[in-house]
């Protein structure tokens, strides 16, 4: 993956570009030491490195302001950086770059249960949001697999989604108002503790804008009542289509439950192997959740059973306890880390109409074939938002590179199939040189040109989302 050349000005003058740091920075927050500057060379997609001129941990909306502020005067890129979990390069400096980590960002500020709504400085943990309000039966809802770890500033950037993203949507569906720095230091607000905001909604455009157009310090965020209650069901199949063709069927009638998962053979075993969740010897499973009564529950399952026969299922498992739900989840849940056991992968993240799902899939088999590498599909398929796990050796010559080719002609399927790169994992490094893909020259430009009005000098988390060219001739533009 190519990067931009270093600014041998910037690299120059890393001893000044500290002093000048540590004069706004308590000292602890500011991490220059060749050896520590490496915690921070790469995020979720480890396939690429590059340690950075140094990292900074602000702990304050008034300490990000004087970092970005000091940056911009000495002309240095900064790449804000939420816990780390970017898969697709979102968070990978350049060598003449500082990191601006929200790690120490995580206070909550203000809980409003009346008005349904918390919020939090922008480092705290997705999953630590519900944690602080569950105690009051509420929950935030975007739950993307590595809740445990992402930061509300990363979910944010990349417009995050999860398992239960099919009924209360992204995190753009569940976002109210942000606090947020320009590159020059300046503080402003979007949004906030009310239904929608007046005007243009920029609201909209910072969420899912990669940390391309300033740095969110603080969230707003809505906040629900947990449901009456909720059960999995696990339905098996003996192919992949038809489990796709089993979805569309359940979207297309109406019936709007609060997750369908999605996994093929390679995954299953492999969960199966690492998690022993019990699962059946299928080439595909449905994880569908629906919550609710007791008798909306019932009523739901039934419709959804009633559409599932007609494609002849191996297998119909509700769970009955709350034990059976937790296992039917448990694979699931450890898929990622069950094949990150047993190969090197990357996980790609394209979205698709859900009518698309059998088309798609067996594009992706075709590509496997074609390549030679195997894949494993685990992916939110009530909304179309696919996650093939491409294995591949990364102490093998040439595997890599291949890896990539076949991840871009995936992707390039779902465009071609009416679906975009990304659904919540965002553009990042990964899939800036399939923009050209998706987009004309007249749409990247206007995308281009909003940068240009929040970021004139090109210096926020640079090489990401654009063509590398295309933000090279900006960033040179603007010197």
């Amino acid at each position: 993956m190519e990067m931009p050349l270093p600014s041998a000005s910037v690299l120059s003058r890393k001893t000044q570009i500290v002093e000048r740091l540590q004069a706004v920075l308590p000292k602890d927050a500011v991490i220059h030491s060749e050896s520590e500057v490496r915690a921070y060379e790469c995020d979720a997609l480890t396939a690429y490195k590059c340690p950075p001129l140094c990292a900074v941990l602000p702990a304050s909306t008034e300490e990000v302001a004087a970092a970005l502020k000091v940056c911009h005067e000495m002309g240095v890129p900064v790449v804000p950086r939420g816990s780390g979990t970017s898969l697709a390069g979102g968070a990978l400096p350049t060598a003449d770059s500082v990191i601006l980590g929200t790690a120490r960002l995580n206070a909550v500020l203000e809980t409003n249960y009346a008005d349904r709504y918390i919020r939090v400085q922008s480092g705290r943990t997705n999953l630590s949001v519900t944690g602080a309000v569950e105690a009051e039966d509420f929950f935030y809802a975007p739950d993307p697999s590595s809740q445990l770890a992402c930061a509300i500033a990363g979910n944010i950037a990349m417009n995050s989604g999860g398992a239960h993203c099919l009924k209360y949507g992204v995190t753009t569906n569940n976002l109210m108002g942000v606090k947020m720095v320009l590159m020059d230091g300046t503080v402003t607000e979007i949004g906030g503790a009310h239904l929608d905001a007046a005007g243009l909604d920029l609201l909209g455009l910072i969420c899912g804008s990669e940390g391309q157009l300033g740095v969110v310090t603080e969230a707003t965020l809505r906040i629900l009542r947990k449901p009456e209650g909720a059960r999995p069901a696990l339905l098996a199949f003996n192919d992949n289509e038809v489990a796709g063709a089993c979805v569309a069927d359940i979207i297309n009638a109406g019936v709007l439950p609060v997750a369908i998962e999605f996994m093929d053979r390679l995954c299953i075993e492999t969960a199966e192997n690492h998690a022993q969740a019990g699962y059946p010897n299928a080439e595909a499973i449905l994880i569908i959740e629906v919550e609710g009564s007791e008798a909306e529950i019932d009523m739901q399952l039934g419709l959804i059973r009633q559409i599932a026969a007609k494609h002849d299922p191996v297998e119909f498992r509700e769970a009955k306890t709350p034990e059976e739900a937790t296992r039917i989840w448990l694979g699931r849940k450890s898929a990622f880390g069950a094949i990150g056991q047993i190969s090197d992968y990357m996980c790609l993240d394209g979205t698709i109409p859900v009518s698309a799902l059998p088309q798609v899939l067996r594009r992706i088999a075709e590509l496997s074939e074609e390549y030679g590498l195997a894949v494993g599909n685990v992916f939110h398929a009530g909304d179309g938002n696919m996650h093939p796990l491409i294995l591949y050796n990364a102490n093998k010559p040439g595997d890599l590179e291949l890896c990539e080719a076949m991840g871009a002609e995936i992707l390039k399927a779902c465009v071609d199939a009416g679906g975009c790169l990304t659904g919540e994992h965002g553009v990042g490094i990964e899939k800036r040189d399939l923009m050209t893909h998706q987009f004309a020259p007249q749409d990247l430009e206007a995308q281009m040109a909003v940068k240009d009005v929040f970021d004139p000098a090109w210096l926020l988390n640079p090489a990401k989302v654009f063509p590398l060219h295309s933000s090279e001739e900006r960033r040179i533009a603007a010197e």
